[in-house]
């Protein structure tokens, strides 16, 4: 008896292992498979970025990316004014929307603006944005411990809306992982860590909306759009991606939507790193053009032979693009023997590059290619767009005096450049065009162009005069590309576009 049942025993001690067992080989098969994905590039501050984080596919939990990075954030506090003063506040930044800054104030009272940053690297240094610490007398930085430093401006950039601050006296500082935000994509899960509206820490999740949005400067801006909510008091906080790596800045937001939020690349800020901790500055190549891509329109209107690079619109005067001879319709190949594919891609190649330093451009020029060398100069600061007194009208109006008639082909009318328009918009004296006065909402230029720009040519043929622009517009047949060529006022520069006739 004993023996049997000894036997049965084991038998089933042995059937409830093996199912056990099968459970647990179930369990295992099931879960997900953890992937690890290359490193990426270290950063400027510090040897090596942090390890980078595994991913889980098909799985997002930014419970844990929340609670790993968290550390990271900071809340910063700036006062921009000591009491008495009478200068005017400067935290806002604006563009799509209004950005963090203080309240409306009387002037002479102190401003206290706040926003977030991240430490990314154990010796103190913290990313911001720019318009945080602007003409801050005071800041104030708190870790997620409840810490409290002063923190002195290492370098600050506005071009980004960029800025390098630190602390100094503390230790076993936590690292914010930084990414790649090359890598990113439209549709990929973000969350944003700040301190929107003093709500210290407020994690908030989206998706990657669209990738190198234009705000400001359209010439350097490439900002990630994010539906994760970001307000007032976000500013200068991480924007991370499902690794729990800072992919981005939290820098604005738009005034017209509540959904809407920019963040400033990280490789852009890693950039410029080294700049920022050596000088406190950034200093960038600069050849003053202004640029349009080379499109299937233009080519066809100016009867260019190739189909790729960019095209020259305006030159600025004196500088180093006026020296070295370009002209307006030049087209740039390549630079330094690399093709041009964008305006933007040409735009980086000559920021990344030192002043004083010279870059060849192979262009093409009215059918032949030539390299031109150009040294290049420092990029100038940003400075606000000239005034346009007029509103962005021209006067004049249908049968007005030196007016050309209302109607087709382009739907736009347009009126001899007096004097007196020259003069209220402080246009330069070589501009010699036809002013458009208004344009024809159901025109083929509508979307093109606007009252107060100034055609200068068509097709490459000088408009100085309304008759001149009326012989040549009425040469034009249904269905040519015209290429046209502008002053705007109140950019104070030239452009190029076409408009496809009915």
């Amino acid at each position: 008896m004993s023996k049997r049942f000894t036997i049965l025993t084991v038998a089933l001690s042995s059937s409830v292992a093996l199912l056990v067992g099968l459970i647990l080989a179930g369990g295992v098969t099931h879960a997900p498979v953890v992937s690890t994905a290359p490193a990426v590039p270290s950063a400027s501050i510090g040897e090596n970025r942090p390890p980078r984080p595994v991913a889980i596919p098909g799985m997002v939990n930014f419970a844990d990316v929340a609670e790993r990075i968290n550390p990271a954030v900071v809340n910063i506090d700036a006062t921009s004014l000591a009491p008495g003063s009478s200068e005017p506040p400067q935290h806002f930044r604006r563009g799509d929307g209004p950005l963090d800054g203080p309240m409306p104030r009387n002037e002479g009272s102190p401003a206290q603006g706040a926003g977030s940053g991240f430490i990314i690297d154990a010796d103190g240094f913290i990313l911001t944005n720019q318009h945080v610490i602007e003409g801050a007398r005071r800041i104030t930085v708190t870790l997620a411990d409840g810490r409290a430093f002063r923190a002195e401006v290492v370098g600050a950039d506005p071009a980004i809306d960029v800025a390098l601050i630190r602390i100094e006296g503390a230790r076993n500082l936590p690292e914010a992982a930084l990414g790649d935000s090359d890598e990113l994509r439209v549709g990929e899960w973000v969350c944003a860590i700040g301190n929107p509206l003093g709500y210290v820490h407020s994690v908030t999740v989206g998706v990657v909306s669209f990738i190198g949005r234009k705000l400001f400067d359209p010439s350097l801006d490439d900002y990630i759009q994010t539906d994760a909510a970001i307000n007032f008091g976000n500013s200068g906080g991480p924007l991370i991606n499902s690794r729990g790596e800072v992919i981005g800045i939290n820098s604005a937001i738009s005034s017209r939507a509540s959904n809407i939020g920019f963040a400033v690349p990280i490789n852009q800020a890693v950039a410029i790193l080294d700049q920022l901790k050596a000088s406190g500055r950034v200093t960038r190549g600069f050849i003053g053009i202004a640029l349009a891509d080379v499109t299937p329109s233009l080519q066809r209107a100016l009867g260019l032979e190739v189909s790729r690079g960019v095209i020259i619109q305006d030159v600025t005067p004196r500088s180093p693009a006026a020296r070295a001879g370009l002209k307006p319709y030049d087209v740039v190949l390549e630079v330094e023997g690399r093709p041009v594919v964008s305006n933007d891609e040409l735009i980086r190649d000559i920021s990344d590059r030192q002043p004083g330093t010279v870059a060849k451009l192979r262009i093409l020029r009215d059918g032949r290619r030539q390299v031109v060398p150009v040294k290049l100069a420092e990029r100038p600061g940003r400075e606000g767009e000239p005034a346009d007194r007029d509103g962005g009208a021209a006067g004049g109006r249908p049968g007005h005096p030196g007016a050309a008639p209302f109607g087709r082909p382009l739907g736009v009318t347009v009126r001899d450049l007096d004097r007196s328009f020259v003069n209220r918009l402080e246009s330069p004296d070589e501009i010699q065009g036809v002013v458009v006065s208004r344009v024809d909402p159901s025109g083929p230029a509508y979307q093109t162009l606007r009252r107060g720009l100034v055609i200068l040519e068509i097709n490459r043929r000088a408009t100085r005069s309304v008759l001149e622009y009326q012989r040549i517009v009425d040469a034009l047949g249904p269905g040519d590309v015209v290429a046209i060529y502008y002053y705007d006022s109140r950019r104070a520069e030239r452009g190029l576009v076409t408009v496809t006739l009915d």
